[in-house]
């Protein structure tokens, strides 16, 4: 027989009451590239390109990876499976957005993993 593993995420998720179907759609929401994302990489793309030439100011901001959480990473955490760190943080920030609009406290890294 199968043996279910409580994991901390998934307890965490179930002590909170957050739908992971939540947490996909939040983490697309906040991963998900924008405008203001592609200018700053194009940006960056030009002034690599530019290289030692010109003065010019670099760009300092960070955009958004692009890469939400999916279904499969999800099920990975709540079943104990391996999940990469970049993802794990991936997770976090959504978690966080949901507790956020259920005007709770946010939590970090290693209070969920």
């Amino acid at each position: 027989m199968t043996e279910t593993k409580e994991t901390k995420f998934a307890a965490f998720i179930a002590t909170q009451k957050l739908d992971p179907r939540r947490i996909v759609n939040a983490s697309r929401k906040i991963e998900g590239l924008q405008p203001e994302d592609r200018d700053i990489r194009l940006k960056k793309r030009q002034a690599r390109a530019r290289e030692g030439g010109e003065g010019a100011p670099k760009e300092t901001r960070k955009p958004r990876s692009g890469r939400p959480v999916t279904d499969r990473a999800l099920r990975a955490a709540l079943s104990g499976g391996v999940v990469s760190g970049p993802t794990k943080t991936r997770i976090l920030r959504a978690v966080n957005h949901l507790l956020d609009q259920k005007k709770r406290e946010a939590v970090d890294l290693r209070a969920i993993f």
